[in-house]
């Protein structure tokens, strides 16, 4: 098992807390963590898949705009996140493995450690009833 960064161990433990879905990557983009309120978005028990690369996840729940067109998943606020090192925000729909179609609003930020290194992302997201 990889030992992580205390950063990132200690927000596993307060999005294990939340009742806001949170999604945890590490500095390499691989999904590390995501909470039970995720889970429900998902379509998945984050148990059944454990940790995720960031090619199985970029393209399992396949985002789409609203008229139905794949988003790449670069386009994605937490891609651009891993990729750029700074705050990105968007909607999109995606597909859960449940098969239920969601559209969601996604925030995300890079996981600053001390003396400034990378440690991971963090996005926080919510089902868009509206969208």
């Amino acid at each position: 098992m990889v030992q992580h960064p205390i950063e990132v161990i200690l927000m596993r433990q307060l999005a294990s807390y939340l009742a806001t879905p949170i999604f945890l990557l590490d500095h390499a983009g691989t999904m590390v963590y995501f909470n039970l309120p995720a889970e429900a978005i998902l379509g998945l028990r984050f148990d059944e898949t454990g940790e995720m690369s960031l090619d199985e996840w970029g393209t399992a729940f396949k985002p789409t705009s609203r008229e139905g067109t794949p988003i790449a998943a670069d386009e994605l606020p937490l891609l651009e996140v891993v990729d750029h090192r700074r705050p990105a925000q968007g909607s999109f729909w995606i597909r859960g493995l449940d098969g239920v179609s969601r559209h969601i609003a996604v925030a995300a930020f890079p996981l600053i450690g001390q003396s400034g290194r990378d440690v991971g992302s963090v996005a926080v997201c919510w089902e868009d009833q509206a969208g």
